[in-house]
């Protein structure tokens, strides 16, 4: 095939020379040559015809000769790949037959662990039948001796089993009980070192400033004329002050003094503030007291928001509501036990967040549970409620959460404590307290005397105003003039002494003033 068309090739040339010589000889006769120049030409054609085939034959050969040296080659890759691929056949056989071998050892491995196998089963069986009938003659024997020993002891065999599982379930009940309470001793000892290791920690890393309340203050003046002004004509102007305030204004012969006495420190800084105001307007007058006293009380509900604001900001305490901001700053206003409410709030909320760290607990929550613990003596209505019911009351109506309502509810023991965090504001309130020198138990319930004896009076319809002056020993009652008359006055006043005799206890006498006033305002516009 490659052969034939290597000729058809040469055969093409040859044509293709003829042609161009035609052509040639073609152009030379159109040239009206002359007959030799014709046979010359035509000679000359026939040697380029003769050279050309010798030239096509040789290059015949040529193809030829290559065409076969290509065949050659091929034919010996061919035989190559043919040797290599019979060679991985060969190896691939031999690995297959290595193969056969393994697995037919393997089969006859198995064959004889299998005979093996079956030898040691039927050695197995015959020994289980063996054990089988050793147990049957043991458990006849076993029944025949228990018997024997039934008859000995006149016991069952089962009665005679539960008594020693009686015995043995006293003696481990006895040992464990013994166990039980060493353990219980040991843990008691190392929790009460543990405890006191953190209480003493809590109150070394907490420091406190100790200040009693008292129940007068002193308002300083520059000098004693200003006190005629203040007392006024025939004493108007202080029984003005007076009646405004709630307070006992004390004008004496104490240089550049006035003392104010009263046992509500919100009411005794209303008549520090407005006797300062006063003072420095130099315009006193009933009426322009009554002006400064209204002043005064708006003024320093602002101040107490602004101290509540300050204080929760100090002890990095955020989202609580206004109103309990509010209280917090009436704090600053009431005692404990005469331990400012304010201070003893702080230093219990300082207090349970150092032991709530030590204990791995939230300490914030603790903080913010510590602070409220006494938002119960705050509250703008007088309640029947201790005050730890009615701060837990107070408490969750402003969205604080269960575990610091329970904190609250419970640190007098009032409420059951559900949370971990109960038991430290208790405690930290209970260190607070116990401090030497921060309260005055007798303080305590000196006020509480008070306050009774205000809200004995409020009790009584027509009753505007109620104020224990002079360390209780004075009630003075402000009347509505519309609903009391001055004869009805002093029946009010008798009654009230004779409730005050036969229900309260108190040293000394109460004096119960009924102070009835009729103004009558209008304006000019």
């Amino acid at each position: 095939m490659y052969e034939s068309s290597i000729l058809y090739i040469a055969i093409a040339i040859t044509a293709v020379v003829a042609i161009a010589l035609g052509f040639l000889i073609g152009k030379l006769t159109a040239g009206k040559k002359s007959q030799q120049e014709k046979e010359i030409a035509e000679k000359e054609a026939a040697k380029i015809i003769e050279s050309a085939k010798k030239e096509a034959d040789s290059l015949k050969r040529d193809k030829l000769l290559e065409a076969k040296e290509q065949m050659i080659q091929q034919k010996a890759e061919h035989e190559k790949d043919m040797s290599s691929r019979t060679r991985g056949l060969e190896q691939k056989e031999q690995s297959y037959k290595q193969k056969e071998q393994s697995l037919n050892q393997k089969i006859e491995n198995a064959t004889r662990k299998e005979t093996e196998n079956d030898t040691i089963r039927e050695n197995m069986n015959r020994q289980l039948e063996l054990v089988q009938t050793r147990k049957a003659e043991l458990d006849k024997s076993h029944e025949e001796h228990v018997r024997k020993l039934e008859g000995i002891a006149k016991l069952t065999a089962v009665e005679a089993k539960q008594q020693l599982i009686e015995s043995l379930k006293d003696a481990a009940k006895a040992e464990a009980l013994r166990y039980e309470k060493e353990i219980i001793d040991e843990t008691k000892v190392r929790a009460n070192k543990e405890a006191k290791k953190v209480i003493i920690n809590t109150i070394q890393r907490t420091a406190a400033e100790h200040a009693i309340e008292n129940t007068v203050s002193v308002f300083h003046i520059e000098s004693d004329d200003i006190k005629g002004q203040i007392i006024g004509r025939e004493g108007r102007n202080i029984k003005a002050l007076e009646a405004a305030t709630g307070v006992e204004i004390i004008v004496d012969d104490t240089p550049e003094a006035i003392v104010i006495s009263g046992f509500d420190p919100v009411r005794r800084e209303i008549a520090r503030l407005s006797l300062q105001r006063l003072v420095a307007d130099g315009r006193i007058h009933p009426a322009r007291i009554e002006e400064i006293v209204e002043k005064t009380k708006k003024q320093l509900e602002d101040q107490i928001m602004e101290i509540g604001e300050r204080t929760i900001i100090e002890l990095g305490i955020h989202g609580m509501q206004r109103e309990l901001v509010r209280m917090v700053g009436r704090m600053r206003f009431r005692s404990s036990y005469g331990q400012n409410l304010l201070q003893h709030s702080k230093e219990v909320a300082n207090l349970c967040a150092v032991m709530a760290s030590e204990l791995g607990i939230n300490p914030k929550m603790a903080k913010r549970a510590g602070l409220l613990h006494d938002i119960g003596k705050v509250p703008d209505k007088e309640t029947e409620l201790s005050h730890a019911l009615l701060g837990a009351k107070i408490a969750e109506e402003f969205g604080e959460s269960p575990a610091i309502v329970n904190a609250i509810g419970a640190h007098h023991d009032e409420m059951e404590m559900q949370y971990v965090i109960s038991p430290i504001i208790q405690a930290c309130d209970s260190i607070s307290g116990a401090r030497p020198g921060a309260r005055r138990e007798m303080m305590e319930s000196y006020l509480k005397r008070l306050k009774d004896l205000e809200a004995l009076a409020m009790g009584y319809e027509g009753v505007e105003k109620a104020y224990a002056i002079q360390a209780g020993r004075e009630l003075r009652v402000i009347v509505e003039a519309d609903k009391i008359q001055d004869k009805q006055a002093e029946e009010l006043s008798f009654t009230m002494a004779q409730k005050i005799q036969n229900e309260m206890t108190y040293p000394g006498q109460i004096k119960v003033t009924v102070i009835r006033e009729k103004r009558a305002v209008n304006f000019a516009r």
